[in-house]
């Protein structure tokens, strides 16, 4: 018999469950402490576990999240169009909903289950069940009402897609989202100038004169470093994120200092000074054989004259390369430049579905004007253009 049980903390969990993570960071209680306990104000983790006669066969996390209008755009000063654009977002997406998977980073960390002990059917029927019972439970505890279901983020060839069929018959709408920047680190590659050698002339050119104009100071920061410059990270963290077109979330401040006390070395923050000064940073979360980009920041005044983002793109590339990753995820944003180093698009897609039968009949429209198609071009760096 396949059952389910929510659990609302991470020293709850059964003690199997990390045998069930299959080396996925993202669902091992270490980092989920951290969304626990520094997760976006606005958030609320759940963790579920899947049964079959009593064993634990699968795991996977939900989120609860608020979404207000102040957090979603924040950028001001646009024009009567795009306010229209927001009012309609606002009032399709506006209010509690519930989350299959990890809202704060992109790709598919949100489940995992035995194949061998319980079927897709069988784990995403869970899921399914443990959905309704806490839109449920948010209504009788505590008043809340569900206004969305969100299941993030897949490729097409995701277990989750399978069941696809089994989804739209519980008028759930598949939308296209935009694609997960992917570099693959060649074999061949055992030290930086690997990379830069392969290269035709024009990107060989650009990387040189990207590194050329990086004058600043670049240092890995530990805990207590983390901690003394906190304010000043968080500040640069949030010159970025207000700047975003579109977002659902504002990390605490205190996040960054979390996940290196709770991952440790798993978990890198490289600071660039200038005169003695942070002016930027970026982070790294090394998921076994991938290395997955986290979030940055940067003053924009020394953003141009350093070059500042594309070099801290570079970067990540060495300390892939130099640390014998197989794999650099750069996730979504600025996908042009990031395909200027190497990166290549890959397409996922997420299920959504509007507890309001008319606001879903129109959700795939909305998410597809959140999501506009392809305008940027896809620069290769090993090839012609």
């Amino acid at each position: 018999m396949v059952t389910h049980k929510i659990f609302t903390s991470v020293s709850q969990l059964p003690k199997d469950w990390e045998a069930l993570s299959k080396g996925d960071i993202f669902l091992q209680s270490s980092y989920l402490k951290v969304l626990e306990t520094a997760c976006p104000q606005t958030f609320c983790c759940y963790f579920v576990g899947v049964f079959n006669n009593d064993e634990l066969v699968g795991i996977a996390l939900l989120q609860r999240v608020e979404l207000y209008a102040r957090d979603m755009f924040r950028s001001q000063g646009v024009s009567n169009l795009k306010k229209f654009f927001r009012n309609v977002v606002s009032m399709v997406l506006k209010g509690h909903i519930l989350v299959f998977g990890n809202l704060t980073h992109t790709g598919q960390h949100g489940y995992s289950f035995d194949s061998e002990k319980i079927t897709n059917k069988m784990f995403f029927e869970a899921i399914s069940h443990a959905l309704l019972e806490l839109k449920q439970n948010l209504k009788s505890e505590k008043g809340k009402k569900v206004r969305l279901f969100l299941l993030k983020d897949y490729f097409e060839d995701d277990a989750i897609c399978q069941f696809s069929t089994d989804l739209e018959t519980k008028k759930f709408i598949k939308a296209k989202a935009q694609p997960n920047m992917i570099l693959s680190i060649d074999e061949t590659w055992k030290k930086p100038s690997d990379y830069v050698a392969a290269q035709v002339k024009k990107y060989r050119r650009r990387y040189t004169t990207a590194r050329k104009k990086l004058k600043v100071e670049k240092k890995e920061l530990n805990l207590e470093g983390i901690e003394f410059h906190s304010q000043t990270i968080y500040q640069l963290y949030k010159n970025v994120s207000d700047n975003a077109s579109f977002n659902t979330f504002v990390l605490p401040e205190r996040h960054f200092c979390s996940l290196k006390e709770s991952l440790q070395d798993r978990f890198r923050l490289i600071g660039y000074f200038s005169e003695g000064r942070l002016i930027g940073f970026y982070t790294l979360i090394e998921n076994h054989e991938v290395l997955e980009t986290y979030f940055l920041g940067y003053d924009e005044e020394h953003q141009y004259p350093n070059q500042l983002y594309l070099n801290m793109l570079y970067d990540m590339v060495e300390y892939g390369i130099e640390r014998g990753f197989k794999s650099i995820v750069y996730a979504r944003t600025a996908m042009e430049i990031k395909s200027s180093v190497g990166a290549k698009p890959h397409d996922m897609v997420m299920y959504l579905k509007h507890t309001n039968k008319l606001l879903n009949a129109i959700i795939g429209q909305v998410f597809s004007l959140m999501n506009p198609k392809r305008d940027w071009e896809e620069r290769n760096p090993f090839g012609k253009d």
